[in-house]
């Protein structure tokens, strides 16, 4: 049983490993597709009130996991699927214009080839990425949102977000992969209140803009290595330039982004104590189990998305 123990743990450290991408594996990729997605029971999570026993007087009567559960509802007016296009748009954005990056399929045609892949959708099963190789990828970049929500220690409540991204090639083999982990409340840097954020759930789109902004600036580092002989940036009217790069090609969802979660550059939210806690039961019953969708986000501009 030890045996196995070991042999499980060594395998879930090999799969969270840092690989970094070469410049000469870079070279190999002709024309990538990137995709990004949250996993079934991602979240967003509240592990507020329940781990965290400051806010006990606070609630007064109210059960501490009943309190996570209303703010959970908060939570989840932030789609599941701006969180995830965020890392994906965000990375592109700050991507050189160099091959392979200004040769990437549109987001809207992997989309519409993956189906209903990228709608908001619960469970967010895995994709066929073979689907992808009749849209010329020979690549796939994707963004796995494992884990996020908002969590607190010592009365001080901030957001996380865990998962990975990586590169592979379609005929096989991967060659790169990079976890991630932010958490304002380990890094000392949270400054959510809670009970706030439960009267403003945008205060909460606003922190996680800025992690998974963080995360993408990062990534998107990653993926542009130095040690290249190939890459140069392309000159105007090279025949290499004969699809724009996809940051360019939004979709009607993509360009809603701005709303659901807001750049850096925005100020933040101001935010003070509460006494009480005030989540309306009648937003819990509207929200449903898999929250509002945001308004604005159902039909892309380039190519319409088939859904199941």
């Amino acid at each position: 049983m030890a045996k196995k123990s070991l042999l499980f743990l060594a395998f879930m450290l090999v799969g969270c490993a840092h690989l970094r991408l070469s410049g000469g594996d870079l070279d190999k990729v002709v024309k990538p597709a990137f995709v990004s997605r949250i996993e079934e029971g991602a979240g967003p999570k509240s592990l507020v009130f329940r781990e965290d026993d400051v806010y006990r007087d606070k609630l007064k009567r109210l059960d501490p996991k009943e309190a996570d559960r209303r703010l959970q509802v908060k939570l989840l007016q932030t789609s599941r699927f701006a969180i995830s296009e965020r890392l994906r748009a965000v990375t592109l954005s700050h991507l050189p214009a160099e091959a392979p990056w200004n040769q990437t399929v549109s987001g809207a045609l992997v989309a519409q080839a993956l189906e209903s892949f990228l709608v908001e959708e619960v469970p967010a099963n895995a994709p066929d990425f073979q689907l992808l190789k009749p849209l010329g990828a020979d690549a796939v970049v994707e963004f796995v949102v494992q884990d996020y929500g908002m969590r607190s220690e010592a009365g001080r409540a901030g957001a996380y977000v865990r998962g990975f991204a990586r590169m592979f090639m379609l005929e096989g083999g991967e060659i790169w992969r990079r976890p991630f982990d932010e958490d304002e409340v380990r890094d000392h840097v949270a400054t959510l209140d809670p009970f706030q954020v439960g009267k403003d759930p945008t205060i909460f789109r606003n922190q996680m803009a800025r992690l998974l902004d963080k995360v993408a600036r990062e990534c998107a580092d990653e993926l542009a290595p130095v040690d290249r002989r190939g890459g140069k940036p392309i000159k105007t009217g090279s025949t290499e330039l004969n699809e724009k790069s996809d940051s360019t090609h939004k979709t009607g969802r993509e360009n809603e982004l701005d709303n659901e979660l807001p750049s850096p550059s925005d100020s933040p939210q101001k935010t003070g104590r509460e006494t009480e806690i005030k989540l309306e039961n009648g937003a819990d019953k509207q929200a449903g189990e898999h929250g509002p969708t945001a308004p604005g986000m159902q039909t892309p501009t380039e190519a319409p998305v088939q859904t199941k």
